[in-house]
């Protein structure tokens, strides 16, 4: 369905550039079709090696595209809605910013623009991000096409615009999460006595098993912890000493305090 779709990401910045990664990964998916824009887009050029069509002028972008992808901060989304918002006809305007809603949006959109916002997270890159969406005036087939987009990165789920918020920090701010969670098993693992490469590996892999192991098992994670400790053996003691040092509660404090920061912006 992406095949023939012309799709411009304004203000691709880090997240911006992790979708153009899984789109030009997928097969159908023709460079040409795609717009990226940056006030100073210097360090985009390598992208024009590859066809994409890299420049700082959002109103050809918008103009030129099916889908418009807003990837600026939160603070410029209606300086560039309004920018564009002369050359929007029948396109469809998705807002990546954090806290701006669909409400806010349509306070420079006209009342009849398909918009929505999406969250997904830097494994886009890899295909391998969640992305929440949720929309305004849409239809079915415009829906389909919007959550195949974020698919062809990953997985998309469509959800309420109530828990956009939420989902921010679940899937996005919660990539960095895990990964500060690696960084600690790594650290845990050259005290034990393995070099920083090989605990990295070991790190990687296990984090990697231990969700494939809930995908596809369908598994809630209690399930699979009872499956790895045994009484009086080695995993319990560690899991209950990272308890007694408030290791769920700190991660539930950190989920807490980054929705407490979404919901002030």
């Amino acid at each position: 369905m992406l095949k023939n779709i012309k799709i411009a990401i304004i203000g691709c910045g880090n997240l911006g550039t992790s979708i153009v990664n899984g789109l030009l990964k997928q097969g159908d998916f023709s460079p040409q079709n795609l717009h990226v824009t940056k006030r100073n887009p210097s360090n985009l050029l390598y992208l024009q090696d590859l066809g994409v069509r890299v420049h700082a002028d959002n109103i050809i972008a918008a103009k030129e595209s099916d889908i418009v992808i807003l990837g600026v901060k939160p603070f410029n989304v209606a300086a560039v809605l309004k920018e564009i918002k002369p050359v929007l006809k029948k396109q469809v305007v998705v807002s990546l910013a954090t806290g701006v809603t669909l409400e806010e949006m349509f306070a420079v959109l006209d009342p009849g623009t398909t918009a929505f916002r999406a969250m997904p997270n830097i494994a886009a890159d890899i295909q391998e991000s969640i992305t929440c969406i949720c929309g305004k005036n849409t239809d079915e087939r415009t829906e389909s096409q919007i959550t195949e987009l974020f698919n062809s990165i990953g997985f998309a789920i469509t959800i309420d615009e109530s828990l956009m918020e939420a989902a921010t920090v679940l899937g996005a701010c919660g990539i960095a999460y895990v990964l500060r969670f690696m960084r600690a098993m790594i650290q845990g693992g050259i005290q034990i006595g393995f070099d920083a490469k090989t605990a990295n590996l070991i790190v990687n892999q296990t984090v990697k098993g231990a969700a494939e192991l809930m995908i596809q098992k369908d598994m809630h994670p209690e399930e699979a912890i009872d499956k790895v400790t045994t009484p009086k053996g080695c995993t319990i003691v560690g899991l209950n000493e990272m308890e007694h040092h408030g290791f769920s509660a700190a991660m539930v404090k950190g989920v807490l305090a980054s929705y407490e920061k979404i919901e002030k912006i």
